[in-house]
């Protein structure tokens, strides 16, 4: 399994970014796939998630800004990142739930500064 991120950056407050996550190793539209972050000094902080169906769920730090997202044909989820805040500064990292397991990427860094 194989989960690659991409779409970071730095953005000005009240910006938008839309982070990729490209995966590979497993069949990706059957599972279950998600956001984590982590900010410097704080623990890792669940997202967003979304399931095979397409339901899907958000922190409250983030709803009605973030939209999760899956193209199944390309195997790559999404998360549209809009009226960014300074305290979405963080490390952004794709998850995948695979019976048995969760897999991680390597993360993409967001920081949201004037």
């Amino acid at each position: 399994v194989q989960l690659v991120e991409s779409g970071g950056g730095l953005v000005q407050p009240g910006g938008s970014l839309r982070l990729s996550c490209a995966a590979s190793g497993f069949t990706f539209s059957i599972h279950t796939m998600g956001w984590y972050r982590q900010a410097p000094g704080k623990q890792r902080e669940w997202v967003a998630v979304i399931i095979s169906g397409g339901g899907t769920n958000y922190a409250d730090s983030v709803k009605g800004r973030f939209t999760i997202s899956r193209d199944n044909a390309k195997n790559t989820v999404y998360l549209q990142m809009n009226s960014l805040k300074p305290e979405d500064t963080a490390l952004y990292y794709c998850t995948a739930s695979v019976p048995g397991r969760d897999y991680w990427g390597q993360g993409t860094q967001v920081i949201v500064s004037s």
